[in-house]
């Protein structure tokens, strides 16, 4: 795969937890999620002109107008859905009085979404999420993993977690103390 094809795949997942991180920030009125949303609409903006670059740069090279206006197009529809994700997680930022339908779709609601550090030592440090059966345990999935500037999108129970980690979660209110504990460096 070329460089410009990974860039324009990134862009795609980066959008999608986009997405979904501004959904779940809108929806358990999180300011840090949202927070995140901004950090993410960064960087595709970032790729966004990358690919841009490198598709003009091919069109001259090639001289392959259809495949750079392919790319080029692409990339912006991704970037205006990062934008939208960014404009509902602004909601959340800007502290703007939520519609009532939704505020009580949110007070019925007993899951919650949670973004936590996974500290060195921890109980969760060097395991992967199946050793550790985070979802059966506690109800908690992870979302995403954010490692460094690297992002891990729905991952699976091979994925190894570890010290550094900032694991986003979904799950039950009542889990907030077991993932507290285990992602502490004092494990208990």
């Amino acid at each position: 795969m070329r460089e410009t094809e990974k860039k324009l795949l990134e862009m795609k997942n980066t959008s999608e937890l986009m997405l979904d991180l501004a959904y779940s920030a809108l929806l358990y009125y999180n300011r840090d999620i949202a927070e995140e949303v901004v950090e993410l609409e960064e960087w595709i903006d970032f790729l966004y002109e990358e690919i841009q670059k490198a598709a003009l740069t091919r069109y001259r090279e090639t001289g392959n107008f259809d495949r750079a206006l392919v790319f080029m197009k692409v990339a912006d529809a991704i970037e205006r859905i990062a934008d939208a994700a960014l404009d509902i997680a602004d909601v959340v930022l800007r502290d703007i009085e939520i519609h009532p339908v939704l505020r009580q779709s949110i007070q019925e609601s007993d899951t919650i979404m949670l973004k936590r550090p996974v500290h060195k030592g921890s109980f969760l440090d060097g395991k992967t999420l199946g050793q550790v059966r985070l979802a059966s345990e506690t109800g908690m999935w992870v979302v995403a993993i954010k490692r460094g500037r690297e992002w891990m999108y729905g991952p699976d129970e091979n994925v190894c977690l570890m010290g550094g980690d900032m694991i986003f979660t979904r799950g039950p209110e009542d889990s907030i103390d077991t993932l507290e504990k285990w992602t502490s460096a004092k494990p208990s």
